[in-house]
């Protein structure tokens, strides 16, 4: 009988993709499903040299700090107004 070496199994990890996640930021609960996570993959996916990541980018960047500085602007009205 000849031998043979037992074929591998394809478990259903090998079917997806790398996570590009630090393992730090994993255990924090960050992957690409969690929506923060899917705001950092979607970041890091963005290419400099292409000129329309460029602009997605800053108006990601405007969409973030919009409310913020708002806040910051109406918390700081309001306690001057006092």
């Amino acid at each position: 009988m000849e031998e043979y070496d037992e074929p591998e199994l394809i478990t259903p990890e090998d079917l997806l993709a790398p996570n590009p996640f630090p393992l730090d930021a994993r255990r924090m609960g960050f992957d690409r499903y969690s929506e923060e996570g899917a705001m950092i993959a979607l970041a890091a996916s963005l290419d400099p040299a292409k000129p329309t990541h460029r602009v997605f980018a800053w108006v990601m960047l405007l969409a973030v700090l919009t409310p913020l500085v708002s806040t910051l602007w109406f918390e700081f009205a309001a306690y001057v107004l006092r």
